[in-house]
């Protein structure tokens, strides 16, 4: 990010100019998504806005926004940004790894990362899931064992958003013998690590430009430095990250969602059947309608979620909550639109078909909504 985009984005509607402006942010992405090819071009565009700028303090080339204006500007990409690989990808760097080096980072490694970071020049991911633990992250069994001033991490992870192209990941293993909250660190582990080793990326049907794969740890070492927070202080940050992660994401969904209503309503205006508009039938308005209402049940409760985690509250059921809405809404409005529009719905050529596919991982990553359920049962008493 140079500094003539640094001075005119500095501000939240100056990045919402930029994003606006830039074109190149949806140059090809329907080839893309027939592809699942991550765009490094498409990235750099972004990058090139300030995007990533917006969480990172001003001392390291960042714009220090609070997380409401983040959460804003991220529901405008959704609707500008027609790659919601891209746009996911994006939102998983700055929350798996932008924002807990923010708030957890040492000195050292915050002097050394978040500059890049903000720039976009470095992409981020974090490592979590592994073959026999998925929800329960308690139970995974890689490990990081401190000998002096290192960590010899040793273990597998999978199902790594961003991880094939990442330059820094968090990895979340075990530190101590016995399972419990305090048994999680989470370490920074640059890609040139020796015993680091990435996966190419998995092919999979839903937010194809974003690539997900493995990474495998074999006395992997790394300074002490790079442990975040402190020994033991993973799950919290896991909890931390994963609220964000969630807010993020389904807030760039709800951008996304809006664009979707958007083109249908378009498209029912103009379509003729028996003589009239398909907009004149009630049947029609019902169903936009409902997707109106289904947008704005989302957004509302990813407001409130957000605003109980600015005045410094627990905001564990109200994210959960969010998130459940949230990803419903995304595949009901994406169904929606692709009924609405007929035949041309199913056609890969229109973009509307990935509009559903892109929305099926939506109740299964970043903490599935069984899990979410339990979070709040719990809030509840039960």
């Amino acid at each position: 990010m140079s500094q003539t985009t640094a001075g005119s984005a500095a501000s939240p509607s100056g990045l919402r100019e930029r994003i606006c402006a830039t074109a190149a942010l949806n140059d090809g992405y329907l080839e893309r998504d027939q592809s699942g090819v991550f765009s490094r071009e498409a990235w750099g565009a972004l990058a090139g806005t300030g995007f990533f700028a917006m969480p990172v303090p001003t001392e390291y080339g960042g714009f220090g926004f609070s997380l409401v204006d983040t959460l804003d500007i991220a529901e405008h990409l959704g609707r500008i940004s027609h790659d919601a690989g891209l746009n996911f990808s994006a939102a998983t760097h700055l929350a798996s790894t932008t924002v807990p080096l923010v708030r957890f980072g040492h000195p050292e490694v915050q002097e050394r990362y978040l500059p890049s970071a903000a720039d976009g020049v470095l992409i981020g991911s974090h490592a979590v899931t592994e073959v026999g633990a998925g929800s329960d992250a308690l139970s995974m069994t890689s490990t990081g064992r401190f000998e002096g001033d290192e960590i010899v991490l040793t273990g597998q992870k999978t199902f790594i958003t961003n991880g094939p192209v990442a330059d820094l990941t968090v990895v979340y293993v075990r530190t101590e013998a016995e399972a419990g909250p305090l048994s999680l660190s989470a370490v920074l582990v640059p890609r040139e690590t020796p015993g680091a080793s990435f996966s190419a990326p998995l092919e999979k049907n839903t937010l194809r430009t974003s690539p997900i794969g493995t990474l495998t740890l074999h006395d992997c070492r790394v300074p002490r430095t790079h442990l975040l927070g402190g020994r033991g202080m993973g799950f919290l940050i896991l909890d931390y990250v994963m609220s964000r992660e969630i807010l993020l994401a389904f807030t760039m969904n709800v951008g996304e969602m809006q664009r979707r209503l958007r083109s249908t309503v378009d498209h029912v205006r103009q379509r003729q059947q028996f003589g009239q508009p398909l907009s004149s039938f009630q049947g029609v308005q019902d169903a936009i309608v409902e997707m109106h209402l289904s947008i704005e049940t989302a957004r509302f409760a990813l407001q409130a979620a957000a605003a109980e985690i600015e005045k410094g509250r627990r905001a564990t059921a109200a994210v959960a909550t969010a998130k459940i809405i949230a990803s419903r809404a995304n595949l009901s409005t994406a169904q929606q639109a692709i009924e609405l529009h007929g035949g041309a719905g199913v056609l890969t050529s229109t973009g509307i078909e990935s509009g559903l596919r892109d929305a099926i991982g939506g109740p299964i990553y970043s903490g599935s909504n069984a899990i979410q359920r339990q979070k709040i049962a719990r809030s509840l008493g039960l």
